[in-house]
């Protein structure tokens, strides 16, 4: 048997002490991020409007969005977020689905609106979906970036999931980062850091531009047009007005999101956002010189990961 100085069964007890403090704020941590991460669209989202054409079900876990040649449909949710992950599984429109848009997205109100989003972009049969994201500050929006989606987003559920703390904004597909939207403000550019925002979904008539620059109309023969979302879950910091600006911002563990691991994406989230981007990237404003007369946004010439 191993004999121990009084000093050295002092630090073992210091020890040991340290590990079970540590387990505990492990615990509480992912007992308050488990109570941050239920989300039930029965109790947490209403239908804003086409509630005929929409359903919940499965105890609140899933709900379906129906699109016809009367009316779309969309949900939102109750609560207002300010920072956090905001996940949702969705399964897009199967089939012959050219002209519809499937949006997900944040937004606050007003004309001096924030806005992040997703939108898919219906297609023919055949040809691969088209994600189309963008960001507004302060109402000013034509920050578009789109994608290919490298896999079929209507034979199954996928997660489609939006990260925003005071760092970054990061779009996520099944946890592959595809876009990032990095903070400069101290440099004098725009980011979303001062207004709560809702959490909207909504299927629509967007053939005025959706599949090919509005070129391909919808087939209404096809319809209803239907897709699926499950499992929303809100890992976020809830909006209760202005003070809510430095409480969700504000570096403690509450505040996750504000944790140094999410400040900027690790070597291997790097390299697999630089792989969508060098393969599925379909369209970057930032590249769009002829659009903007060269007049191209400040934050373009910035590094963004």
């Amino acid at each position: 048997m191993t004999r121990r100085t009084p000093s050295a069964q002092t630090q073992l007890i210091k020890m040991a002490s340290f590990k079970a403090l540590v387990a505990l704020v492990f615990i509480f941590a992912t007992v308050f991020q488990s109570c941050l991460v239920h989300g039930n669209f029965h109790s947490d989202t209403y239908f804003n409007w086409g509630a005929t054409h929409s359903s919940i079900f499965g105890n609140g876990d899933d709900l379906n969005l129906m699109l016809d040649d009367v009316s779309g449909s969309g949900v939102q949710s109750r609560k207002s977020y300010l920072f956090g992950s905001i996940e949702m599984l969705i399964k897009l429109v199967p089939g012959n689905s050219a002209g519809t848009v499937m949006a997900y997205y944040l937004s606050s109100t007003g004309d001096y609106h924030d806005e992040i989003d997703f939108e898919f972009l219906g297609n023919s049969s055949g040809d691969p979906y088209t994600v189309h994201t963008n960001i507004f500050i302060q109402g000013k929006g034509n920050r578009e970036q789109q994608f290919i989606l490298w896999f079929d987003p209507t034979a199954d559920f996928h997660n489609y999931t939006i990260h925003w703390n005071p760092d970054a904004v990061v779009w996520y597909v099944d946890s592959i980062p595809i876009r990032v939207y990095r903070n400069y403000k101290s440099e004098g550019i725009d980011f979303p850091d001062q207004q709560g925002m809702q959490v909207y979904s909504s299927l629509w008539n967007g053939d005025n531009w959706a599949t090919r620059g509005g070129l391909v109309k919808i087939d209404w023969s096809c319809a209803p047009f239907k897709a699926g979302l499950r499992k929303f879950n809100a890992r976020a910091c809830e909006w209760n007005g202005p003070y809510s600006i430095s409480r969700c911002a504000y570096p403690n563990q509450a505040n996750w999101w504000t944790s140094p691991v999410y400040k900027q994406l690790s070597a291997d989230q790097r390299a697999q956002l630089e792989w969508v981007r060098d393969n599925y990237m379909g369209y970057n404003y930032c590249t769009d010189y002829w659009r903007f007369n060269s007049q191209m946004a400040p934050e373009c010439s910035k590094p963004q990961y």
